[in-house]
């Protein structure tokens, strides 16, 4: 019996494979503070990238972007100051937020899904 946080990480690990394929480089999985986790951090086309990772079985529930509300999207635009702060990271890197969004196994990846909200 599998349990939901298992059932994400896999979800997690597909979401890495399907944007090494685009083209991303994966930095870092599941980073964790006491401000919040982010699924997924990366480069891609010289942008260091946010990505949330989210899944619905089937579209009863909604798109599995439409998850990511606004109190979520605050929570990891200070995830991620929190991180670049951490690792020193010049404030004028740019950065953006994705989200990788799988419903009954079909995947989209939504770039630049929000802004930073502060």
């Amino acid at each position: 019996m599998s349990t939901n946080r298992t059932v994400g990480m896999d979800y997690e690990k597909q979401a890495a494979q399907l944007l090494k394929s685009h083209g991303y480089r994966i930095l870092e999985t599941n980073f964790q503070c006491k401000t919040g986790e982010i699924d997924l951090i990366a480069i891609e086309d010289g942008y260091l990238v946010f990505v949330e990772v989210k899944y619905r079985a089937g579209a009863q529930m909604g798109e599995p972007q439409e998850a990511v509300d606004y109190r979520k999207r605050k929570k990891i635009c200070k995830t991620a100051s929190y991180y670049c702060l951490l690792h020193h990271i010049d404030t004028d890197r740019p950065c953006r937020f994705d989200v990788a969004a799988c419903l009954a196994g079909e995947w989209k990846i939504i770039r630049n899904a929000f802004d930073y909200i502060w």
